[in-house]
């Protein structure tokens, strides 16, 4: 056992009718930090991140969030709403007594932290962003957006019935294997790793619950002509990211009222796998400065 795992608590918390597999590290009376993890990830995802955040004070959040790993796993498409994803984390914060947390998002569990600081204001101390577009900013920007529309062309691939599933299934996962690896720089993702990976996809129904986050219904965003961020806000974005036009990051800042962004030159997508000790130290940087 690594000296990670020895650290971590498991517990399961009923979050809305929706039970999820939670991991935490740290003091239990540290400031609270969420970190939500995308896709196809789950926990595992920020392996790199926990340990050190938890070691400079805070209490470490981590969610497998719905339809993830050992979390539960609805089955229906609209389970898997934004307005839904976003209550869970609310609703977690409630299952902990706690009022507001500094939240911090790679991928789709960006999409979800910004939607909540978008939604649930006071309940976000400090949002941090990797590497995910304010939904709204990216909604407008592909429609604008050519290239960002090739750059999706997975997304819409998802909404094929039952295929994708079927496809990441062959040979031990081989294919969405090949993806990370072809994504990230050389050495992002061990062998090890991606075992971690294979076992969580491998629970029963947990990749069409994974796929299913892309195929729910959009929210209804008529009441948030701009959903504007409050909370002081970080955005950190590896500009080689192969599925993200680099100019969403500065449209998503846009949507801040205390916003800063730092563009990684050399990092990919994975950001906090490639340059963890980069990464650890903006966000403790923003964690700690007294701002918000």
């Amino acid at each position: 056992m690594s000296d990670l795992e020895q650290r971590l608590r498991h517990t399961a918390q009923e979050v809305g009718g929706v039970r999820l597999h939670v991991v935490e590290a740290g003091s239990t009376d540290g400031p609270p930090v969420v970190l939500l993890h995308g896709f196809p990830e789950f926990w595992y995802g920020w392996r790199r991140q926990i340990g050190p955040i938890a070691d400079a004070g805070f209490r470490v959040i981590v969610p497998d969030q719905r339809g993830y790993n050992t979390s539960e796993k609805p089955r229906p498409r609209s389970a898997y709403n934004l307005d839904l994803l976003a209550r869970d984390v609310v609703g977690l914060l409630d299952s902990f007594g706690l009022e507001r947390a500094s939240l911090v998002g790679h991928d789709w569990g960006g999409v979800v932290a910004w939607w909540v600081a978008a939604r649930h204001p006071e309940r976000v101390r400090k949002l941090a962003i990797l590497n995910a577009p304010h939904p709204i900013a990216f909604r407008r920007f592909i429609k604008k957006s050519p290239r960002q529309v090739l750059k999706s062309w997975y997304a819409f691939f998802f909404q094929v019935p039952r295929l994708p599933e079927s496809l990441f299934g062959l040979r031990d996962w081989a294919l969405l294997k090949r993806a990370l690896r072809r994504t990230s720089r050389p050495g992002a993702f061990t062998d090890a790793d991606l075992g971690e990976y294979a076992r969580a996809w491998s629970q029963p129904g947990a990749m069409s619950a994974m796929i299913n986050w892309y195929r729910a219904p959009p929210p209804d965003t008529s009441q948030d002509a701009e959903a504007r961020i409050a909370a002081p806000t970080l955005i950190v974005w590896g500009a080689r990211d192969h599925a993200l036009d680099r100019r969403l990051a500065e449209e998503s800042l846009a949507r801040c009222d205390q916003g800063r962004l730092e563009f990684l030159e050399e990092a990919t997508h994975w950001v906090q796998h490639e340059e963890p000790e980069r990464v650890n130290r903006l966000l403790l940087d923003f964690l700690r400065s007294e701002t918000g």
